[in-house]
């Protein structure tokens, strides 16, 4: 029987020094913790994937919290199942004594175990649909308020102007055009609609 670990925070500049703290302490070998830096909405990790190819039947599984797993309620359901009953995985679960799958293998633990997971699982999915209405509500306010979202608009080169009348003169051709002003076609002539209809209300 071995002992492994799997960790995983939902971006790369998220750190996952608590997670390590937590499996360092329980005397997990390096080589047998797992980490993760992508969302938890699936489970098309890399390590994780690296992980369940290495599990035996009668090793044993920590991870922090039911939210490390994944935050898709009807995905963590099934990963516990393949993990737990095809594989013959226990699981531990940190932060919810609960879900330690070596405690109370009789009808009524398992009844329990089972019911804490999806109460759990529910309320980690709960929580990021929350998330994603929450910051589909900001942007939807910011715009109401005029705010401008995503990258900055291009600044129109001082040059502009009389880089426009020389293409359209036929004195400098199109590329070069493009190169005195530093800007690419599409954001040119974005730019050329804009100052054109700004030219005609002089």
């Amino acid at each position: 029987m071995k002992t492994y670990a799997y960790i995983r925070v939902s971006s790369a500049d998220q750190c996952e020094d608590r997670q390590i703290l937590s499996m360092q302490d329980l005397k997990i070998p390096p080589e047998n913790i797992y980490t993760d830096k992508q969302s938890g909405k699936d489970f098309d990790r890399i390590s994780y994937k690296a992980l369940v190819k290495k599990l035996k039947s009668g090793d044993l599984l920590y991870i922090k919290s039911i939210d490390r797993l994944g935050r898709n309620y009807e995905e963590i359901q099934n990963q516990w199942r393949i993990l737990t009953k095809e594989k013959g995985v226990d699981i531990a679960v940190l932060d919810m004594p609960l879900l330690d799958t070596r405690l109370n293998k009789d009808l009524m633990g398992t009844f329990i175990a089972d019911l804490v997971l999806q109460i759990l699982s529910f309320v980690a999915q709960n929580e990021r649909d929350s998330i994603r209405q929450r910051q589909a509500e900001g942007i939807n306010a910011a715009r109401l308020r005029g705010v401008h979202l995503g990258r900055p608009p291009k600044r129109c080169p001082e040059n502009f102007a009389e880089t426009v009348k020389l293409w359209e003169r036929g004195n400098i051709r199109f590329e070069v055009a493009l190169e005195r002003t530093g800007l690419k076609r599409t954001t040119f002539y974005r730019l050329l609609k804009e100052h054109r209809a700004k030219w005609g209300k002089k």
